[in-house]
C-alpha cells in the first residue's frame, strides 16, 4: 500500500510540476555540498526531469519495492528511509555538482538491500528474492558506471545504503540446538 502511494505521489508531483508549475520543482533535488541542497535528500526521489524519466523509474521501483515489501511493510519502510537518508546524504557529500533527482537511487537501494539480505541472512526466502531481482534487473549494474547526465553517484550510494540496510536489519537464522 505504501509502495503504491509513493508511486502515485511521484506521478502527481510530476504532473503538477509539468502542467502547473513549469517544471519549477525539478530544481529541488540534491545539490552536493550546498546548504540549499540538503532538503533535496528528502525530495529527490519524488522529483523527475520529465515523464520519460519517471516512467523509466516506475516499473523497477514497483517490482523491486514489492520484492522488499514481501519481507514486510516495516522492512520496506525501514529500507526506504535508510536508502533515502544515507544514500542521499552520501550523494550530497561526495557526488559531483549538479541537481541529482529521481527515484533511481531508491531503485538501486532496493536492489542493494535484496542482494545484501541474501548475503547476510542466507535464508531461502532472501536468496530467492535476490535471485528474482538479479534475474529481472541484472542490467542495472551498468547504471553504476560514470556517465554524463545520469546521477551514477546516486545509484551507487543508493545501492551501498541498501546493502548496509540489509546488514543493519538482517534476520538472524535460528539454528536448532544439538
Amino acid at each position: 500500500m505504501w509502495l503504491v502511494g509513493a508511486l502515485a505521489l511521484m506521478w502527481a508531483i510530476e504532473i503538477a510540476d509539468t502542467v502547473i508549475l513549469g517544471e519549477w520543482l525539478q530544481s529541488g533535488g540534491i545539490h552536493p555540498r550546498r546548504l540549499d541542497g540538503l532538503d533535496g535528500i528528502v525530495w529527490a526521489p519524488f522529483l523527475h526531469s520529465n515523464f520519460g524519466h519517471l516512467l523509466g523509474n516506475s516499473l523497477p521501483f514497483v517490482v523491486l519495492g514489492a520484492l522488499v515489501a514481501f519481507r514486510g511493510a516495516r522492512v520496506w519502510l525501514t529500507v526506504t528511509v535508510i536508502v533515502v537518508v544515507f544514500g542521499g546524504a552520501a550523494t550530497w557529500l561526495l557526488a559531483r555538482s549538479g541537481n541529482h533527482i529521481g527515484a533511481s537511487g531508491l531503485v538501486f537501494g532496493y536492489l542493494g538491500y535484496l542482494l545484501g539480505a541474501a548475503w547476510f541472512e542466507r535464508s531461502v526466502q532472501a536468496i530467492v528474492l535476490a535471485a528474482v531481482a538479479g534475474f529481472l534487473y541484472w542490467g542495472l549494474v551498468f547504471g553504476l558506471l560514470p556517465t554524463g547526465q545520469v546521477s551514477w553517484e546516486g545509484h551507487l550510494f543508493g545501492a551501498v545504503a541498501g546493502f548496509a540496510a540489509a546488514k543493519l536489519i538482517r534476520t538472524e537464522r535460528v539454528t536448532p540446538p544439538r
